[in-house]
C-alpha cells in the first residue's frame, strides 16, 4: 500500500511507496525523490488542484537520473498524475503512467 502525503508548499522529500497529492495553487514548488532508491522503488505524483500548468511542480532528482537525464523534471501539465519507478543508476527514475 502507498502512504498518502499532502504537499502544498514543497520542501518535502518522498520515500518509497508514497503518494504525493500536490497543490501548487499557492505557488510553484519542488519536491525531492528518495535519495537511495533500489530497483522497483516507486512514488506517485498528483496535481490535485489542476494548477501545474500555471504553477509548475519541479521534481528534484536527488542525485539519480529521471528518464535517463541528469536533470530535474518540471511538470507543467494541468491535472497530471503519474508514477515514477526506479530502475538503476544510469536510467534512474522512469515514468510508467501518464
Amino acid at each position: 500500500a502507498y502512504a498518502n502525503v499532502d504537499v502544498t508548499t514543497g520542501g518535502t522529500t518522498l520515500t518509497n511507496r508514497q503518494q504525493a497529492f500536490c497543490n501548487t495553487s499557492g505557488g510553484a514548488f519542488t519536491i525531492t525523490l528518495p535519495g537511495s532508491p533500489v530497483k522497483g522503488d516507486s512514488v506517485r505524483i498528483f496535481d490535485v488542484n489542476k494548477t501545474f500548468d500555471t504553477q509548475n511542480l519541479t521534481i528534484s532528482r536527488n542525485g539519480n537520473p529521471i528518464m535517463g537525464d541528469a536533470s530535474d523534471l518540471t511538470v507543467s501539465t494541468e491535472g497530471a498524475a503519474f508514477e515514477l519507478v526506479f530502475y538503476d543508476g544510469s536510467q534512474g527514475w522512469r515514468i510508467i503512467t501518464v
